[in-house]
């Protein structure tokens, strides 16, 4: 008897690429969550790919709270939306997916376009973890299981190996200042929250998509975000204590820092 990844799962960023897939997947699975929160800033936006006519709209178990992941009043606003749907049980899965990329070079680069960046990349992922680790400790404490799972209480981060310190891909190519230095913060944000959380009984981890036919990635990209979901869902569902802390790409292997 296979098990839900989880019984309740919230995706930022959801209105399109990766988010919208993750969404879509995890809706359509045989086992799916009891609920999936699906947020992003604007549904109807110029960029969402949200229609009335998709069937995630007619699906029991799919909840909409708008969210902008930069405006700590709206997601307070999620927070609440989602802990009254839940009534008193906590919530068991966050997927901070929302990001911007920019493609700034040394010359080009302006401070705000950096800071923004920070905002989103950074900042962002850390306030959403804060407001919504209530409901997190709240499923790790009910969830009557031992050890550290997706299924108990876990934040996935969604990373990049362009901000691999380690790798220090593609510098010449692709220079991308702004999202490389967010996403190498970002990255220390996982860690630390990794080893604050872990006797509270929640997992966190940073996973590289792989690079995505998306809005972001571009045409050029090698991968179709239906194979990189279905190989994050799986590194999801794998992942346990060992890999709390851990940069894995979406096939599971290891990425240096």
């Amino acid at each position: 008897e296979m098990a839900a990844l989880a019984r309740s799962v919230l995706v930022t960023g959801s209105n399109r690429g990766i988010g919208l897939e993750l969404v879509r997947q995890l809706a359509a699975s045989p086992w799916p969550p009891q609920h999936i929160f699906a947020t992003c800033r604007n549904p109807e936006g110029p960029r969402g790919k949200w229609t009335l006519h998709d069937p995630l709209e007619l699906s029991s178990t799919l909840l909409f709270a708008p969210a902008d992941t930069v405006n700590l009043p709206s997601i307070r606003g999620a927070v609440r939306a989602v802990g009254s749907h839940l009534k008193d049980q906590g919530s068991n899965l966050l997927i901070n997916n929302a990001g911007v990329s920019s493609h700034a070079t040394l010359r080009s680069l302006g401070s705000q376009e950096m800071l923004s960046a920070f905002a989103t990349n950074v900042v962002g992922p850390l306030r959403v973890a804060k407001e919504f680790l209530p409901l997190l400790e709240k499923a790790a404490k009910g969830a009557g299981k031992e050890g550290l799972s997706c299924s108990r209480a876990a934040i996935i981060n969604v990373s990049t190996k362009l901000g691999s310190i380690g790798l220090r891909l593609g510098v010449l190519e692709a220079p991308m200042y702004p999202y490389r230095a967010s996403k190498a913060a970002q990255n220390m944000v996982t860690r630390c929250m990794a080893a604050e959380l872990q006797d509270k009984g929640i997992l966190c981890t940073a996973i590289h998509l792989g690079w995505v036919k998306t809005d972001m990635g571009t045409e050029k990209a090698p991968l179709t975000v239906e194979h990189s979901v279905r190989g994050i869902l799986t590194v999801l569902a794998s992942l346990s204590r060992d890999t709390s802390g851990a940069f894995l790409d979406w096939e599971g292997n290891s990425l240096p820092w």
